[in-house]
């Protein structure tokens, strides 16, 4: 596994000759965010070496490279998940890739499903923690000494300094944000009234099918994360209607504007 992320890096620092600071993984409906980023190279995944396809509708499948808000960035325009069939590894191999070209902050974001009764569609939620109900860890297995300790503590998993300019920014530009725990169940469906239930009473704000594993990989190596989510649909009783991934992509673009503003200003805070 370590030769194939040192392979992969390899190649991608000789393809574009760029050292980026920050990394950033793009969830459904937000891949506009590129639109902002000064672009120096695009490669699509099926060009790098060991990388897996993005499979999902509103996934682009690319790794961006380029400028923003006055930051060198790396930026996944798509990401992996465990319903597509991939293995833990795989859906965290690009995290460890982008550690190794360089990034030192990771950012996420991901389209989710509220469950806090204070919620709204389209509201933006910075993640300030996690509860991981996937049946499985991307730690799982030989430990790699290179790429961090056998058990990582995970008791910030979010960064409070990343939280707290986010905040700052927000109320800068007068967005709206909430906070919240996000919980990551592996999908591909949606979740049951009785579900939705379950993940609030255990202490959740939000639930999707992504940005656990990733997170967990990137504090694996130290990386600071910062987490953010557009909740798209309401899993709160008698808010809960029908949702297809088109609704999902739908109510997440609207989001986009603000979201974009917000990233542009956080990148150059930071």
């Amino acid at each position: 596994m370590l030769n194939l992320i040192q392979a992969t890096s390899d190649f991608l620092k000789n393809k574009t000759q760029f050292n980026p600071e920050i990394g950033i993984i793009l969830g459904t409906g937000l891949g506009g965010l590129v639109n902002e980023i000064n672009i120096s190279h695009t490669i699509s995944y099926e060009d790098i070496p060991n990388f897996p396809v993005s499979t999902v509708e509103g996934h682009m499948g690319k790794l961006i490279f380029g400028e923003l808000g006055g930051k060198n960035v790396v930026a996944m325009q798509g990401r992996f998940h465990f319903y597509e069939g991939y293995s833990m590894n795989e859906v965290v191999f690009p995290v460890r890739v982008l550690k190794f070209l360089g990034i030192q902050k990771l950012i996420v974001s991901n389209a989710s499903g509220g469950v806090n009764p204070d919620f709204e569609i389209g509201d933006i939620m910075i993640i300030n923690d996690h509860i991981n109900l996937f049946p499985t860890n991307p730690l799982i297995g030989p430990n790699i000494e290179e790429l961090g300790t056998r058990f990582p503590d995970m008791s910030d998993a979010y960064d409070a300094f990343l939280i707290k300019k986010a905040e700052a920014i927000s109320n800068e530009l007068n967005i709206k944000i909430v906070k919240g725990v996000y919980a990551g169940l592996t999908g591909p469906t949606l979740e049951t009234p009785a579900e939705y239930a379950y993940i609030r009473k255990i202490g959740a704000d939000a639930v999707g099918m992504s940005t656990v594993p990733e997170v967990i990989a990137a504090r694996h190596m130290k990386l600071p994360c910062f987490g953010i989510s557009v909740i798209t649909d309401l899993g709160v009783p008698g808010k809960i209607v029908r949702v297809t991934h088109e609704d999902v992509q739908n109510v997440a673009s609207k989001s986009e504007i603000l979201l974009t503003k917000l990233i542009k200003k956080f990148f150059e805070s930071i």
